[in-house]
């Protein structure tokens, strides 16, 4: 076997150790009976620690030493995974086995008591399993010794190349621009017909599997579950989704599944072919969050997309839209107005959400924010930037899964992904004719076409912030958002 060759045989293998870390992680969160959360943690710790030895082996350091002797013969692309290869294995080198194994099993735990916490209100029974999971943050970067700070190594570690000064640089006057926004486009009015209504969840899920497929879902390769929080994983060929169903607010499992999908269609979208090396990965969280935020907002959240959908909908909800006029629910679908749920907010107070987790990490990272200051903190920004304050840490500081795994730094990803899905909207906009056409007329190939040409099948080639300059010609920017956004709900 060419010395090349058998780089990408072993990066698959790496591929197809933490694919099986993952499908353990899923079934944690989907499918584990009440009582298997101990034996979990264990099966989880040891292959995590199995999969990290390997990727730190002497004899995959040999086979990365061949291939560097010859590397000025090698093809642009195979310097591109080797490149990658090595990198990651020097940081992943640092980081010892033991750590590794230890890192999965505290996740693992911190996951199980915010599943219980959250259900029970009660955050100061999760207090100690986030301070140790910044803690563990911390301890990996010291590992690895590649950044200033420690919250710049977990930015990097979701998006390689994007640091706090960049976002600082996009979020200061996307942040002014949307308050400025929504100071002028808050509804005031309840707005939300179906307040009290019943929608029952088997008719919800009915529903959005018709519209996740036609927006060109592989169910041959991929399925979709449900969990406390909603969100996806897994690859291409093994793509699992979660989502959630309330009865009374029907489009939360409508929005988070159309969410979960842009995930999924990026993954289905990824060269099978170079599954595990650089080429056949996306491109960081930040491009991924782009993929699922252009479907369900600049797609699903559009007057097209209801043109089509509505009369659907009213099949499958007649007693519970009888009487109610198309104007009521397309209002009740646009609103804009500020609520404590991340996940269920509208497009633009969703950013200002963000803002507010950014501002919490980097103050807890930086030891000006102790954890147990976590929720009054939390409901002081809520009341700053969104005018209202959650009603319970329940619905505030512990209703994200994201800490209880140790993903600081993750969040910004979702704003920055809204960033470059509107301006990767507008290029696709001059590109595709009659695209809102299309969208009015239930059909989405030629979208799902624009971005596997530009997006998908081009992997890791580029960062977040190279992509959107190949793909649009412009430097990464917060314009095109603010101007989407005013456009769309401004009101002069």
């Amino acid at each position: 076997m060419g010395k090349m060759l058998e780089l990408k045989s072993v990066l698959r293998r790496h591929a197809t150790l933490d694919s099986l870390v993952g499908l353990l992680d899923w079934d944690h969160q989907v499918n584990l009976p009440p009582h298997s959360h101990e034996l979990r943690t264990e099966q989880l710790a040891v292959t995590t620690e199995i999969a990290h030895r390997e990727k730190t082996s002497d004899s995959y350091r040999r086979i990365l030493d061949d291939v560097g002797e010859d590397y000025d013969s090698l093809s642009e692309e195979d310097r591109l995974i080797f490149d990658h290869a090595r990198k990651h294995f020097e940081k992943s080198k640092k980081i010892p086995n033991e750590f590794a194994a230890r890192k999965a099993e505290k996740q693992a735990q911190a996951y199980q008591k915010w599943v219980e916490a959250r259900e029970a209100d009660d955050f100061d029974s999760f207090a100690p399993f986030l301070e140790e999971q910044i803690e563990l943050c911390k301890e990996e970067a010291g590992y690895v010794g590649s950044h200033s700070d420690a919250y710049a190594y977990m930015i990097d570690q979701f998006d390689e190349g994007m640091d706090p000064e960049t976002i600082d640089r996009l979020f200061g006057p996307m942040g002014e621009a949307l308050q400025d926004l929504l100071s002028r486009c808050t509804c005031e009015e309840e707005g939300v017909f179906f307040s009290g209504l019943k929608f029952p969840a088997e008719k919800q899920e009915v529903f959005l599997r018709e519209v996740i497929t036609k927006m060109g879902f592989d169910f041959n390769h991929g399925r979709l579950d449900r969990s406390v929080h909603p969100f996806c994983a897994g690859t291409g060929q093994d793509i699992r989704m979660t989502t959630r169903f309330f009865e009374d607010n029907p489009l939360d499992s409508l929005y988070s599944s159309i969410h979960e999908t842009g995930h999924a269609l990026y993954e289905q979208g990824l060269p099978p072919e170079d599954w595990g090396n650089r080429l056949g990965t996306h491109a960081g969280m930040a491009v991924h969050e782009s993929q699922s935020r252009l479907w369900e907002n600049q797609v699903a959240r559009s007057v097209e997309f209801w043109e089509f959908w509505e009369s659907r909908y009213r099949e499958c909800f007649a007693e519970q839209l009888n009487g109610i006029s198309s104007k009521d629910w397309l209002n009740s679908v646009m609103i804009i107005k500020p609520i404590p749920i991340r996940v269920d907010s509208d497009e633009v107070t969703y950013n200002l959400h963000i803002l507010i987790r950014y501002e919490l990490e980097k103050r807890l990272f930086a030891g000006d924010l102790m954890v147990k200051g976590l929720p009054a903190a939390w409901n002081s920004l809520y009341e700053r930037l969104l005018g209202i304050c959650p009603g319970s840490d329940a619905e505030g500081v512990l209703q994200d899964v994201h800490w209880s795994s140790g993903a600081f730094g993750y969040f910004p990803s979702y704003a920055v992904g809204n960033i470059i899905s509107a301006q990767l909207w507008e290029s696709l906009e001059s590109s595709v004719q009659n695209v809102k056409d299309q969208i009015r007329s239930g059909e989405y190939a030629s979208i799902l076409k624009w971005l596997r040409e530009r997006i998908h099948s081009v992997g890791a080639r580029y960062s977040a912030k190279d992509l959107v300059k190949e793909v649009t010609g412009k430097d990464l920017s917060e314009q095109p958002l603010v101007k989407y956004l005013d456009g769309k709900y401004g009101k002069g």
